[in-house]
């Protein structure tokens, strides 16, 4: 298990956890009162910052829950969290129902951040690439 510092911004807020063993991400809470209308897209706060190990990245992901029952997305998702950042960890939650406005309550879970190791990579240019069965394949090329 790998830790990861936090800082509670809010002594409200519960700090992430998993709600059951084996789970890849942790629950991520909103630290304000908000209602998001249908279409609409905000820039929610989790009263929490981190600070990663290097070589590690924190990836938001949307509920699954929230997903199905209300159509609450991230926007861009996976969020990223860099292991340099220090900042309050902010979620971008979109509506995607065309009809129903949705409320939470701070405190209330919003999002799921996953811990991972994250390898960086040496960029070299060559002319050309080499050959692969998929070749330059692409969105749905292979029938799905």
């Amino acid at each position: 298990m790998k830790e990861v510092l936090i800082k509670r911004l809010d002594p409200d807020i519960p700090l992430p956890s998993y709600a059951k063993a084996g789970d890849a991400g942790a629950d991520l809470a909103t630290r304000i009162d908000f209602t998001i209308k249908p279409g609409e897209r905000i820039l929610v706060p989790t009263g929490i910052s981190i600070a990663l190990p290097d070589g590690y990245v924190a990836l938001v992901h949307p509920r699954s829950g929230l997903a199905v029952k209300h159509g609450i997305s991230i926007v861009n998702t996976p969020g990223t969290v860099d292991a340099g950042y220090r900042g309050e960890l902010q979620v971008i939650l979109i509506n995607l129902d065309q009809n129903q406005s949705i409320s939470f309550k701070k405190g209330d879970r919003i999002a799921q951040l996953v811990i991972q190791q994250v390898e960086r990579a040496k960029f070299t240019e060559v002319s050309e690439l080499p050959g692969s069965d998929r070749s330059t394949g692409g969105f749905g090329s292979t029938g799905a």
